[in-house]
């Protein structure tokens, strides 16, 4: 008796903590888990200490807001699943919408779909000029060589990432020296020297305009985001990078913040770019930076030197850089491994090549949370066996050599007890009570206590401790004793407050499914030995 009770004051019955403090808590860890400007803070170095002065100007706009909603949250919806399908299906519709580059189309259409391009395509087949087919081969092929010598010899690097350049510039002196507009191949056509100029001054907030701008606004600020942040996810995810979709939304943000001022077009972080880039090798966000110096550099010195690039030359690099996205061994790999996460990834794939971007992760996200909602509706339960020579408790289905106790059931509940799974849960609690009376082929009453080890249940509702209660006073009608084994703190918390730690009672609670188990052994043991007094000693009436 000594070894429980021991163990029964070693659990904490600290009272719990006041709302103020559990919200502040569970909202910070949900909503606020990382500040996105904390690395340029507290920073003693002369440019980072620059940067520090600006961080508040950049940072209110964005901050206020999203402090309030901090929908960043939204890329945890994003599984492997749904990028690997969108990744795929983006970059096949990308692939076809090439080859109005590749055959010299004037005329396309302006849907996505892989039905309508190939429709496109055919429909206008007598534009199709083979000259720029039989060129866009060509730049294909050496693209996909250096490619290819880049697996082989990593060394060799740099010759896949200057071969974009190469056939930008080899493709415009073709097309200038052969004259290529005159053989089908189109070219980009003039370009104007010079930077965008300032729109601020274009800026109108009356009132007339104000409620369309605004509906428009949120409408592709929310695509935009959706595609964004699925698009950063997918590139992050093939190099093991972390993504925050808070921080990506403040970059968008206040990216077309600054366009709007400077008349630039709506940034999304495209997919063919980020390919592109991925591709010839960039790896940081300076690159980006780089890149915006180099195009400022071109419009203002080198513009017109490119009005003779070759279309096809562009639809050439864009194909190249989408044929290593379409990741068809890891589709069968989740074949193998989780059906679900295979339809999942179909949807996004179906979706995205058959219908829209928008509406292929739509699907996937919502197959998703319907396959979570299932889990939290039918969550898994098992039977606990101790492990021979030690005090270690197992799955008895995982692991056989696992052995019961004789009159002792010891369940184990993995996820939140909500009432979406609560009447599951008792259910699937007295059928493991039944089963176990069958197995042995024993009495009624065969299983006198029931351990139940929440040690992985995080959280629980007024509907699951009700139900605790009800399954408490169903078992002791069955003469069943029943025991609480670790619960976690904001568990336990809420089993004070609702009174259910007075009504169980505290000798009910243990740390470890050990203690527990020693405790109710020796109280199978009280048992017998009371039993055979009364049948020694049976009472005179």
């Amino acid at each position: 008796m000594s070894n429980s009770q021991e163990s029964v004051h070693r659990v904490n019955f600290a009272p719990p903590r006041g709302f103020t403090a559990t919200f502040k808590s569970h909202a910070k860890e949900t909503l606020f888990p990382d500040d996105p400007f904390k690395q340029f803070k507290n920073e003693k170095r002369p440019i980072k200490k620059a940067v520090q002065y600006f961080v508040p100007i950049f940072e209110w706009l964005p901050k206020y807001n999203l402090k309030l909603f901090r929908l960043g949250i939204v890329v945890d919806f994003l599984s492997h699943s749904t990028i690997v399908g969108f990744m795929s299906g983006t970059a096949i519709i990308i692939c076809l919408q090439q080859l109005k580059g590749f055959f010299g189309l004037t005329k396309f259409t302006t849907k996505t779909d892989v039905i309508s391009v190939l429709h496109a395509v055919f429909k206008y087949r007598e534009e199709w000029r083979w000259e720029s087919a039989v060129v866009g081969l060509i730049f294909l092929a050496f693209l996909l060589f250096t490619r290819y010598l880049k697996k082989r010899n990593p060394k060799l690097f740099w010759v896949s990432a200057i071969a974009p350049m190469v056939t930008v510039v080899v493709g415009g002196l073709f097309a200038y020296l052969a004259h290529g507009e005159d053989h089908g191949i189109r070219i980009v056509g003039h370009l104007n020297r010079g930077i965008n100029p300032l729109s601020i001054k274009d800026l109108n907030f009356e009132s007339q305009y104000l409620p369309v701008t605004l509906k428009a606004g949120v409408i592709t600020g929310i695509l935009a985001m959706a595609e964004g942040i699925a698009i950063g996810r997918s590139f992050a995810i093939l190099k093991n990078y972390q993504t925050d979709g808070n921080k990506e939304m403040i970059a968008f943000g206040m990216m077309n913040i600054a366009g709007s001022l400077t008349s630039c077009y709506l940034t999304t972080g495209p997919f063919s770019k980020s390919a592109v880039n991925f591709n010839a090798g960039c790896r940081t966000a300076m690159s980006n930076i780089v890149m915006a110096i180099g195009m400022m550099l071109v419009l203002l010195l080198l513009a017109p030197l490119f009005s003779y690039t070759p279309l096809v030359a562009l639809s050439a690099i864009i194909m190249t850089a989408m044929f290593g996205l379409i990741d068809y061994e890891e589709a069968y790999r989740l074949f193998k491994v989780d059906k679900f996460d295979f339809c999942i990834c179909m949807a996004a794939f179906f979706g995205v090549t058959f219908i829209t971007m928008d509406v292929g992760l739509l699907m996937s996200v919502g197959l998703a949370i319907l396959r979570a909602l299932l889990y939290v509706a039918r969550p898994a339960t098992c039977k606990l066996g101790n492990m021979p020579d030690s005090s270690l408790y197992r799955d008895i289905e995982q692991y056989p050599m696992a052995t019961g106790i004789p009159g002792i059931l010891i369940l184990k509940l993995g996820s939140p007890i909500y009432f979406a799974n609560c009447s599951y849960l008792k259910e699937r609690i007295m059928r493991w009570i039944r089963d176990e009376a069958d197995i042995t082929n024993a009495k009624v009453n065969e299983v006198e206590h029931l351990l139940l080890d929440i040690g992985g249940v995080s959280t629980i509702d007024m509907t699951g401790i009700e139900t605790l209660q009800e399954l408490r006073r169903t078992l002791e009608i069955n003469g069943i004793k029943m025991g609480i084994v670790n619960p976690r703190m904001a568990v336990m918390e809420k089993m004070i407050l609702s009174e259910f730690v007075d009504k169980v009672g505290r000798e009910s609670f243990y740390m470890s499914v050990d203690e527990a188990v020693e405790a109710c052994r020796f109280w199978l043991q009280e048992s017998k030995v009371s039993k055979s007094d009364f049948s020694v000693h049976p009472t005179v009436v």
